[in-house]
């Protein structure tokens, strides 16, 4: 028997669930608000099998989505799916889907998942095709946007609530390339730019304003020969950091290059700009440094909250930190994104590797938990509050959901998963955004323990009209 520790990526609350499930009538502690009418979905890992368990690492985990039907003050459904790739669906016994490729790869997307023009996408980064879902969470096939996506897309493309037009920043470990990509509300790519870049960079994330294309040139790259660990991705010091600004409708050559402080950026809360030649302000998340000398374990790596001003005039860039304390997953009201925006949100994390950290337990359940509460941001007037997760549990990202097509801002809700260590079991909770610390106005309790996992959406019953 060996004494090495587990893998932490496959034990706590990261630990794979087994079974697909669907189940009907949740019970529901208060009331679920009325006007939610749609389904909350999630994507995260959760491999089927892993055959060198010492080596997995929790960006390589086939996708599950998991969804929650609301309607008429009720939980109608949760259900839980794998993303069918054609490896998957031949692990399972069942018929292999097949469809389009790029460079013949074939993943289950495992990080987000968004709907648009019509259709529900599951989405990775790194080249792999996007998968198309049905309403229930059964999976079509690989989705190339009518054939017109040049490439792989992205795991965060930005959905621009004036155009409706979806922009994504797209890039390739395989065949190294970045491209810019915009597709129409018709579902079909429009335009893509091919930037130059040096080496393999990880660029998870993007910004996007009414007038430019932010591109984070940071130094984390694809490179396994030096990584020691089957994880491919590593801190590379020598490389420059550097961002680009790239004109909306602009070409590769216009693309405008300035250096920032080495660090590394996940995700960006939102991005906005006063005209096209101006400062452009973006809200991110920022580490120091990631992934030195191969995978960073959960818990090991905190980030805090930052404000970049871009001043397009001077060449620079400004930093100032808005929120020192570790956080990540940051979110803001899909309605502002690429314009001025007041309020966001992010998951405060448990940092290092004590109580919080990545091998710590709970007398009331599993090890591992991230999430230590979800935080709301007023940026106006440089505050925040929070709603705190209990002892031995963990929160997830926070989706915010408006109380109608022209609410303020921050009139809604922000649906998150909790888990909930004495039940056992994942509950997805529906918080007034107004108020986060008067705890949540329902509580949909489901009957399983969803895994920790990435990013999700709202898919409103509705499409909601253009900002």
């Amino acid at each position: 028997m060996s004494d090495d520790p587990p893998n932490p990526y496959l034990s706590g609350l990261f630990a794979p669930v087994h079974d697909e499930l669907t189940a009907y009538d949740l019970p529901v502690t208060g009331r679920v608000p009325d006007a939610l009418r749609g389904r909350y979905l999630r994507n995260g890992p959760n491999p089927l099998r892993v055959e060198d368990p010492g080596s997995y690492h929790w960006f390589s985990g086939e996708g599950m989505v998991h969804g929650v039907r609301l309607r008429d003050g009720r939980a109608e459904w949760y259900r839980n799916r794998w993303v069918r790739s054609d490896a998957v669906a031949g692990q399972l016994g069942e018929k292999l889907l097949h469809g389009p490729r790029h460079l013949g790869m074939d993943f289950a997307p495992n990080t987000h998942v968004q709907p648009f023009a019509g259709h529900l996408l599951a989405l990775v980064e790194g080249g792999s095709l996007p998968y198309e879902l049905d309403p229930e969470l059964y999976t079509i096939g690989p989705f190339d946007f009518h054939g017109t996506l040049p490439g792989g897309l992205s795991a965060h493309p930005v959905l621009d609530p004036v155009s409706g037009e979806l922009h994504a920043v797209a890039y390739c470990w395989a065949w190294p390339y970045v491209q810019y990509v915009v597709a129409g509300t018709d579902g079909c790519v429009r335009r893509h730019v091919d930037i130059p870049v040096r080496g393999r960079p990880m660029m998870h994330d993007f910004s996007l304003t009414e007038h430019h294309v932010l591109l984070y040139d940071l130094p984390v790259v694809f490179a396994p020969h030096r990584s020691g660990t089957s994880f491919p991705y590593v801190w590379a010091a020598e490389r420059p950091a550097r961002i680009g600004v790239l004109p909306r409708e602009g070409r590769a050559a216009d693309v405008r290059w300035l250096e920032v402080e080495p660090c590394f950026v996940f995700h960006h809360m939102n991005a906005y700009d006063d005209g096209p030649g101006g400062t452009i302000t973006v809200h991110l998340v920022v580490h120091d440094r990631l992934f030195v000398g191969g995978r960073t374990e959960p818990g090991a790596a905190t980030a805090r909250l930052e404000r970049w001003d871009v001043d397009l005039r001077a060449g620079a860039v400004r930093r100032q930190v808005v929120d020192d304390c570790p956080v990540e997953l940051p979110r803001a009201d899909p309605r502002r994104l690429t314009r001025r925006h007041r309020f966001g949100y992010a998951v405060r994390e448990r940092a290092g590797t004590g109580a919080a950290g990545p091998h710590a337990g709970s007398s009331h359940g599993p090890a591992g938990g991230l999430g230590a509460a979800i935080v709301k941001y007023d940026l106006a007037r440089g505050k925040s509050e929070e709603f705190r997760a209990p002892p031995g549990g963990d929160i997830g990202e926070g989706v915010f959901v408006p109380s109608g097509p022209w609410a303020a801002e921050d009139d809604g809700w922000l649906l998150t998963l909790l888990y909930e260590p004495v039940r056992g079991a994942t509950d997805l909770l529906v918080l007034p955004a107004r108020d986060l610390a008067a705890g949540p106005v329902a509580r949909i309790h489901l009957p399983v323990r969803v895994p920790l996992g990435f990013h999700g959406s709202w898919v409103p019953d509705e499409p909601p009209p253009r900002a």
